[in-house]
């Protein structure tokens, strides 16, 4: 199987590709952190919903910042003959972790609607929580989604592209 079609390929498919995730990742991970912050009320997490544009903005800027560390550190765990698979999982490993460490502190801010030092100082007991819920969404939920797209797309551009070569098989 050709990996690199589950992949984007240029800007406007990473854009893609970005927002797909992001978009799956902020809906799921932000209320149930919240949640497990304040409690499982359907309260809690219609309050939870009105902070979910800002965190959204903030992880995509996140994603663009900590893009080319998570890359370089991805390549300081896998080497180039190892799998697919094995690149992907370092890939979210790092990327996580490194978002995970700003969204700890600036999540926070964005739903106390209020920047104060309770983030910080709390940091190595909410830390690993919210690392092993994004680690969880990310492997489990948003970036299959986001690779079966990229699938999706490249077979139709394939399609568009060769539309006899396509059918014969």
């Amino acid at each position: 199987m050709n990996f690199s079609s589950k992949l984007p390929q240029n800007k406007k498919e990473f854009a893609l590709f970005m927002t797909v995730i992001s978009v799956i990742s902020v809906n799921i991970i932000a209320p149930l952190i919240t949640c497990f912050e304040s409690g499982f009320r359907l309260s809690v997490w219609a309050q939870s919903l009105q902070a979910v544009p800002f965190i959204w903005l903030n992880v995509i800027v996140l994603v663009l910042l900590t893009y080319k560390p998570a890359e370089w550190l991805t390549g300081k765990i896998v080497s180039p003959s190892d799998s697919f698979n094995s690149h992907i999982l370092a890939n979210i490993l790092c990327s996580v972790l490194l978002m995970s460490v700003f969204l700890t502190i600036i999540g926070t801010w964005i739903g106390m609607r209020q920047i104060s030092l309770l983030p910080i100082q709390q940091f190595f007991y909410k830390w690993p929580r919210n690392f092993s819920i994004s680690f969880a969404v990310e492997c489990c939920v948003a970036q299959p989604i986001a690779r079966f797209v990229m699938y999706k797309l490249h077979q139709l551009q394939k399609t568009k592209a060769f539309p006899s070569a396509v059918r014969a098989k």
